[in-house]
């Protein structure tokens, strides 16, 4: 097994902490579903927020999760450059696992998808 990367980002209209909670468990979930991550294969998840943002620690939303009580998780703000995407919420999902790079699949919603078009899979 090897420790791989998965990135995820997400974006809220408001400030606010349900919205907050609501988008990163989406995310994350999406990840979880796309990659068929379990739990225990998490090495650990790093979140970032925007400066935008500070209603709440998105943290907290994962953390509720059945089963992911023990998963090591770390919130910080983003680098605040000039015209990036405002109101975005971002996460690292680190897993041991078998798969190649390849083979990870991002996952980019709501506004967030314009930071990588190419790595977006657009659900319908």
């Amino acid at each position: 097994m090897v420790n791989r990367g998965i990135r995820g980002a997400t974006t809220v209209t408001k400030n606010e902490e349900a919205e907050i909670l609501r988008e990163t468990v989406i995310l994350l979930r999406e990840i979880v579903e796309r990659n068929d991550v379990i739990a225990e294969n998490i090495s650990n998840v790093w979140i970032t927020m925007t400066n935008d943002l500070d209603a709440t620690f998105p943290a907290r939303a994962i953390r509720e999760i059945e089963g992911w009580e023990m998963v090591p998780l770390m919130c910080s703000t983003e680098i605040p450059v000039k015209g990036s995407l405002p109101k975005c919420i971002r996460l690292m999902v680190q897993i041991n696992t078998d798969k190649s790079q390849r083979e990870i699949r991002h996952v980019y919603l709501n506004e967030a998808q314009k930071l990588r078009p190419d790595l977006s899979e657009n659900k319908s």
